[in-house]
């Protein structure tokens, strides 16, 4: 690890990744560069990276289906040691309406990229995988053995093949260190309010509708469902901050870099341990900002599950990771990040 390798983060410009970059940036010697064009994302987004940090992120605005694109960054960006990959698309709802596009970017992607990875010999490699790929399971917490239910939508099924296809790359080449990191439902932004989630696309995700709706950029947010088998009849999710979503993308590089892997491939659970519902998410985001927010209740959204939160286990015992970060700090960073971004 040291100061001439590279890390390769892709969708370095999103919600996540951009959040992994800024940690990166503090805790790793080498140079960071990003791959990213920007489908869902902002090219300003390197621009905070950079008052946050003091250093300018080289991205490759390359769509990683388009393999000799691809190819020809990877060659020109040498001494890269691991990657870490973030690009795909994530909303529920849009993969319910357009599977064709989700099957294609998600997984032809991390296709390329990992045949990219062998060309290259990148040993390193950290899947953004996801707690849908659970399914609805009625048994909670869910852990690492927790047999998969059915993907609940097609994004959700992408995730469920996308860690197929990195445990077979695994399978058939033993040298290489892969670890798919099912994290449970980020949120937040970063302490500074410089940076958080800022998709270019409507928001599917609970808190940007909820702080859109309190910044009046959203006119009524809708719950969707309040008939769940739940305390309050809405969907239970365990939420996580950013920040600690992108520590323990750094700790699990640091774990696949460092050769106390005893397999060539691994799977992690992200998450608090605690559910949360969406009625006392609302309730939390209404004590910290002290607005009161305009919503109603209406019908299940295709592709929801539930219910589900995680057993943190392996996370503390592998990674030695934990989240930190409460949800009123989740909900005060993310109403920051919300009222600064619209200024």
């Amino acid at each position: 690890m040291g100061k001439g390798s590279r890390i390769l983060v892709t969708g370095g410009a999103g919600y996540i990744g951009s959040h992994t970059i800024i940690e990166l940036l503090e805790h790793w010697q080498g140079e960071v560069v990003s791959i990213d064009h920007y489908a869902n994302s902002d090219p300003a987004t390197f621009d905070r990276i950079e008052r946050i940090t003091g250093r300018r992120v080289r991205n490759h605005a390359v769509d990683l289906c388009d393999k000799p694109a691809l190819d020809r960054v990877l060659a020109a960006e040498k001494d890269i040691v691991g990657v870490i990959h973030f690009a795909a698309f994530k909303s529920v709802p849009e993969s319910m309406a357009d599977p064709h596009k989700y099957y294609h970017n998600n997984i032809a992607s991390l296709l390329n990229l990992l045949q990219g990875c062998v060309a290259h010999d990148i040993r390193h490699f950290i899947f953004s995988s996801s707690c849908s790929v659970y399914g609805n399971i009625a048994e909670l917490p869910v852990g690492e053995n927790t047999t998969l239910g059915k993907a609940e939508s097609p994004y959700a099924y992408t995730k469920q093949i996308g860690e197929r296809i990195v445990q077979d790359y695994a399978r058939v080449h033993p040298a290489m260190r892969l670890i798919a990191l099912r994290y449970f439902n980020p949120v937040g932004a970063h302490a500074s309010g410089s940076i958080g989630e800022a998709p270019i696309n409507a928001p599917s995700s609970l808190v940007p509708i909820i702080t859109r709706t309190a910044n009046g950029r959203i006119a009524q947010m809708t719950v969707h469902g309040s008939d769940y088998a739940t305390r309050d009849g809405s969907c239970i999710r365990d939420y996580v901050h950013v920040s600690d979503i992108a520590s323990a993308h750094v700790k699990a590089l640091h774990h696949a870099l460092g050769g106390s892997m005893d397999t060539a491939y691994d799977v992690i659970n992200l998450g608090t341990g605690e559910g949360v519902s969406v009625f006392e998410a609302i309730a939390a985001f209404e004590e910290v900002s002290g607005v009161k927010l305009n919503y109603r209740v209406g019908p299940r959204r295709d592709g929801d599950v539930g219910a589900i939160y995680s057993d943190t286990t392996r996370s503390r015992s592998v990674l030695g990771w934990v989240a930190e970060r409460d949800l009123r700090t989740m909900m005060s960073t993310a109403w920051l990040w919300e009222k600064r971004s619209t200024m």
